[in-house]
């Protein structure tokens, strides 16, 4: 299964009481393929409000993606959560909803040991046939899935990939040791041009959203052997890579985003607590940023 170079994490989009709103939701998947050029689009990960999500939420966005999607991107489902028993579950009524892949994020909080992370993904790998993309963002987690384990997990036949927030070190490492067909995603915008240089695949956005295109762009240059173009556009995007997460200080995904998405005319709403709205200075960094 080829996902492609950019994945967008896509937002879900939420009516004015906090509920899902299906005809943005159909608007904004096509703006992200037809507009930002996204190969795949992951539903329902962290940047899509995953824990505030009711599992019948999930998987009605699921099918909704798969049906409306009709095959120009794929659709990965964010499955993950720190307990592997529902991880398992809702994978296994994923795989029903007919997406086209998993993205399992290591569990958070409860903080297992590396032999728990591999049995932990080891599991819900072994209960679907869907091909698995990794979530290491130690950040988030508490936790680092560790190169050692990376490669283990890696030998698993439908463990086919890793989205990854940790050190370029680390990304070397695993490419390095990566058995073929197994390929490496950076899970940060920022370090999109550095991980490709150390031999990574891909990217999963957030900034797509808003710069798809332009990161497509990037990635081609590169491909190509334009570093030097490569370069430039990555100069041009980083104030967006980093603002989106700095308005200019620390804002929790995905609350930049969908304001900025508004500025774009796709309103996708507000964000569903614990989550808060931006303040005003914020809104006015944002403003200035995407101008």
């Amino acid at each position: 299964m080829d996902f492609g170079r950019l994945i967008t994490a896509m937002v879900t989009p939420f009516d004015a009481n906090g509920q899902i709103d299906w005809q943005t939701t159909a608007r904004l998947i096509d703006y992200l393929i037809d507009e930002q050029q996204s190969a795949s689009i992951v539903v329902c990960g962290t940047t899509g409000e995953s824990p505030t999500l009711s599992d019948d939420e999930k998987l009605e966005l699921f099918r909704f993606a798969v049906k409306h999607t009709a095959g120009r991107a794929k659709i990965i489902a964010g499955t993950g959560s720190n307990n592997t028993a529902h991880s398992v579950h809702l994978t296994k009524e994923a795989e029903a909803c007919g997406v086209d892949g998993a993205l399992i994020v290591a569990p958070y909080y409860n903080r297992p040991s590396q032999e728990g992370l591999y049995q932990h993904f080891k599991a819900v790998a072994e209960a679907t046939a869907l091909p698995i993309v990794l979530y290491n963002v130690e950040g988030r987690t508490g936790v680092n899935i560790s190169t050692a384990t990376t490669l283990r997990l890696a030998q698993i036949d439908n463990i086919v990939a890793t989205k990854d927030c940790a050190s370029t070190d680390q990304l070397t490492q695993i490419i390095a040791g990566a058995p073929e067909g197994f390929v490496v995603y950076s899970g940060d915008d920022s370090m999109t041009l550095p991980s490709l240089a150390v031999g990574a695949y891909g990217i999963v956005s957030v900034a797509s959203h808003i710069v798809g295109a332009e990161m497509k762009q990037l990635i081609d240059a590169y491909l190509s052997g334009d570093v030097q173009e490569a370069a430039r556009i990555n100069g041009k995007l980083f104030p967006v890579f980093k603002g989106l997460f700095y308005c200019p200080h620390p804002v929790p995904n995905p609350v930049a985003v969908k304001y900025a998405l508004g500025l774009k005319g796709i309103p996708v709403g507000g964000v569903r607590l614990p989550l808060d709205p931006v303040t005003e200075p914020e809104a006015a960094f944002i403003r200035d940023l995407i101008q």
